[in-house]
């Protein structure tokens, strides 16, 4: 049976389509084991929102890492070097805390070291920033984003996916049909988040029945978003 653990964190980083290669290489030669990719689309605020009155959204990769507290500042750094996430356009990345892992035994652990990983990390720990992650009908990820925007978001990251929620019921040849889903990825300043969700709740009508879900994570460090670092440390 594997042991549960509280050593790790997972780094979220969003790039361009095709720059995931590079950012997995360099998780890999700090030290990190692999991560996972997923496609998706979105806006940054370096990025056309619109061509020829037309929203655009551009086709990103979603690399999700999982790495150990004692390695986080290190494949952080290194990601962000290789991946050239301080200079603008290039992508974001975000840590959110993981309170348990299963499956990653062969990894050695030691219940006295971790006593020492919360201060090796201390200082990457940066609480300005909230994940909000909203689930709506599939193409209604632009209502979404539109509504961000409106509550002070500087842009959001669009991924596939399929469920089925209370109110969808759909059936073909009484075969069960999962819906198309549309997820959402707004990371935002805390200060901010209930101004978001807000605006979301107002455009998407999100609390009718059948219109979707949004939810809020604590985001505990960010990389590539420096001018609103600089804009809440002035707060």
């Amino acid at each position: 049976m594997n042991v549960l653990r509280r050593d790790h964190k997972l780094l979220v980083t969003i790039v361009k389509k095709g720059r995931a290669k590079k950012v997995m290489k360099a998780a890999k030669d700090a030290g990190s084991e692999g991560g996972t990719v997923m496609l998706g689309y979105g806006v940054g605020i370096h990025e056309k929102k619109k061509i020829f009155g037309l929203d655009a959204l551009h086709e990103k990769e979603l690399i999700l890492t999982l790495i150990p507290e004692d390695l986080l500042a290190g494949v952080i750094d290194k990601i962000s070097s290789t991946a050239k996430l301080s200079e603008p356009g290039h992508g974001i990345g975000f840590i959110v805390d993981i309170l348990k892992t299963i499956g990653i035994s062969h990894m050695t652990y030691e219940e006295n070291v971790k006593e020492g990983l919360d201060e090796m990390t201390d200082d990457l720990k940066h609480k300005g920033f909230d994940l909000i992650i909203t689930i709506v009908n599939k193409g209604e990820a632009g209502k979404v984003i539109d509504a961000s925007s409106r509550g002070g978001a500087e842009g959001g990251t669009v991924m596939n996916g399929r469920g089925s929620g209370i109110h969808e019921k759909a059936k073909l040849f009484s075969i069960q049909i999962e819906p198309e889903k549309d997820v959402v990825l707004t990371l935002i300043k805390k200060s901010q988040t209930n101004d978001v969700l807000k605006a979301i709740e107002e455009d998407v009508k999100i609390n009718e029945p059948g219109k979707g879900i949004s939810f809020v994570l604590p985001v505990e460090e960010t990389v590539g978003i420096h001018h609103l670092m600089e804009n809440n440390m002035g707060e």
